[in-house]
C-alpha cells in the first residue's frame, strides 16, 4: 500500500502557483502541467486517464484555437473558437477520468470514500484536480476523526 501523501508529493504543484502560472502563460501552463503529471497520475492510481496522442490533440486544438482567434477574418475566428471549444472539452473529459481514477485510488488503496464535486469539477477541471491530489492527506486525517480512530497519521 502506498502513502497517502505519495502522489502529492510527486506531482508536487501548490493550486495557487498552478493558477498563478496559468495567468502568466496565457493559459499554456495547464496543458503543460497535464504533460508532466498526466503519467504520474496514472503510476500511482493505476489508471490511464489520458495518452500522449490525446494530450497532442488537446494542444493542437488549443494552440490553434488561439492562434486563428487572433485573426481578422470572420471565418477564421469561428474556426479558432470552435477550436478553443475542443480544446475546453477535452480538458473537461480528462478532469472526468481523473477524477474517477482519485476516488477509485482513495478507496482501493487507503480506504478513503473521496468525494470530488462534479460541479467543480467541469468547472475548473484540471485546477480542481490538482487541489483534491493536494488535499488527499487532510481527507485521510478527516475520515479517521469521524470514523473515531485516535491515532492520526503525520502527514
Amino acid at each position: 500500500m502506498s502513502s497517502i501523501t505519495e502522489l502529492k508529493e510527486r506531482v508536487n504543484t501548490k493550486t495557487w502557483n498552478l493558477v498563478l502560472l496559468a495567468v502568466a502563460t496565457a493559459g499554456l501552463y495547464p496543458l503543460l502541467w497535464l504533460w508532466q503529471n498526466h503519467t504520474i497520475i496514472d503510476q500511482v492510481t493505476q489508471r490511464q486517464t489520458a495518452n500522449t496522442t490525446y494530450l497532442i490533440w488537446l494542444a493542437v486544438c488549443i494552440g490553434w484555437g488561439g492562434a486563428l482567434g487572433n485573426t481578422g477574418d470572420n471565418a477564421l475566428i469561428l474556426i479558432g473558437s470552435l477550436l478553443s471549444l475542443a480544446g475546453a472539452v477535452l480538458y473537461i473529459v480528462w478532469a472526468f477520468r481523473a477524477r474517477a481514477a482519485l476516488q477509485e485510488y482513495a478507496l482501493n488503496e487507503h480506504k478513503i470514500d473521496l468525494r470530488m464535486n462534479g460541479f467543480y469539477t467541469f468547472i475548473f477541471n484540471v485546477y480542481y484536480i490538482n487541489y483534491c491530489i493536494n488535499d488527499l492527506p487532510e481527507a485521510l486525517r478527516k475520515q479517521q476523526i469521524l470514523q473515531g480512530k485516535t491515532q492520526t497519521t503525520t502527514v
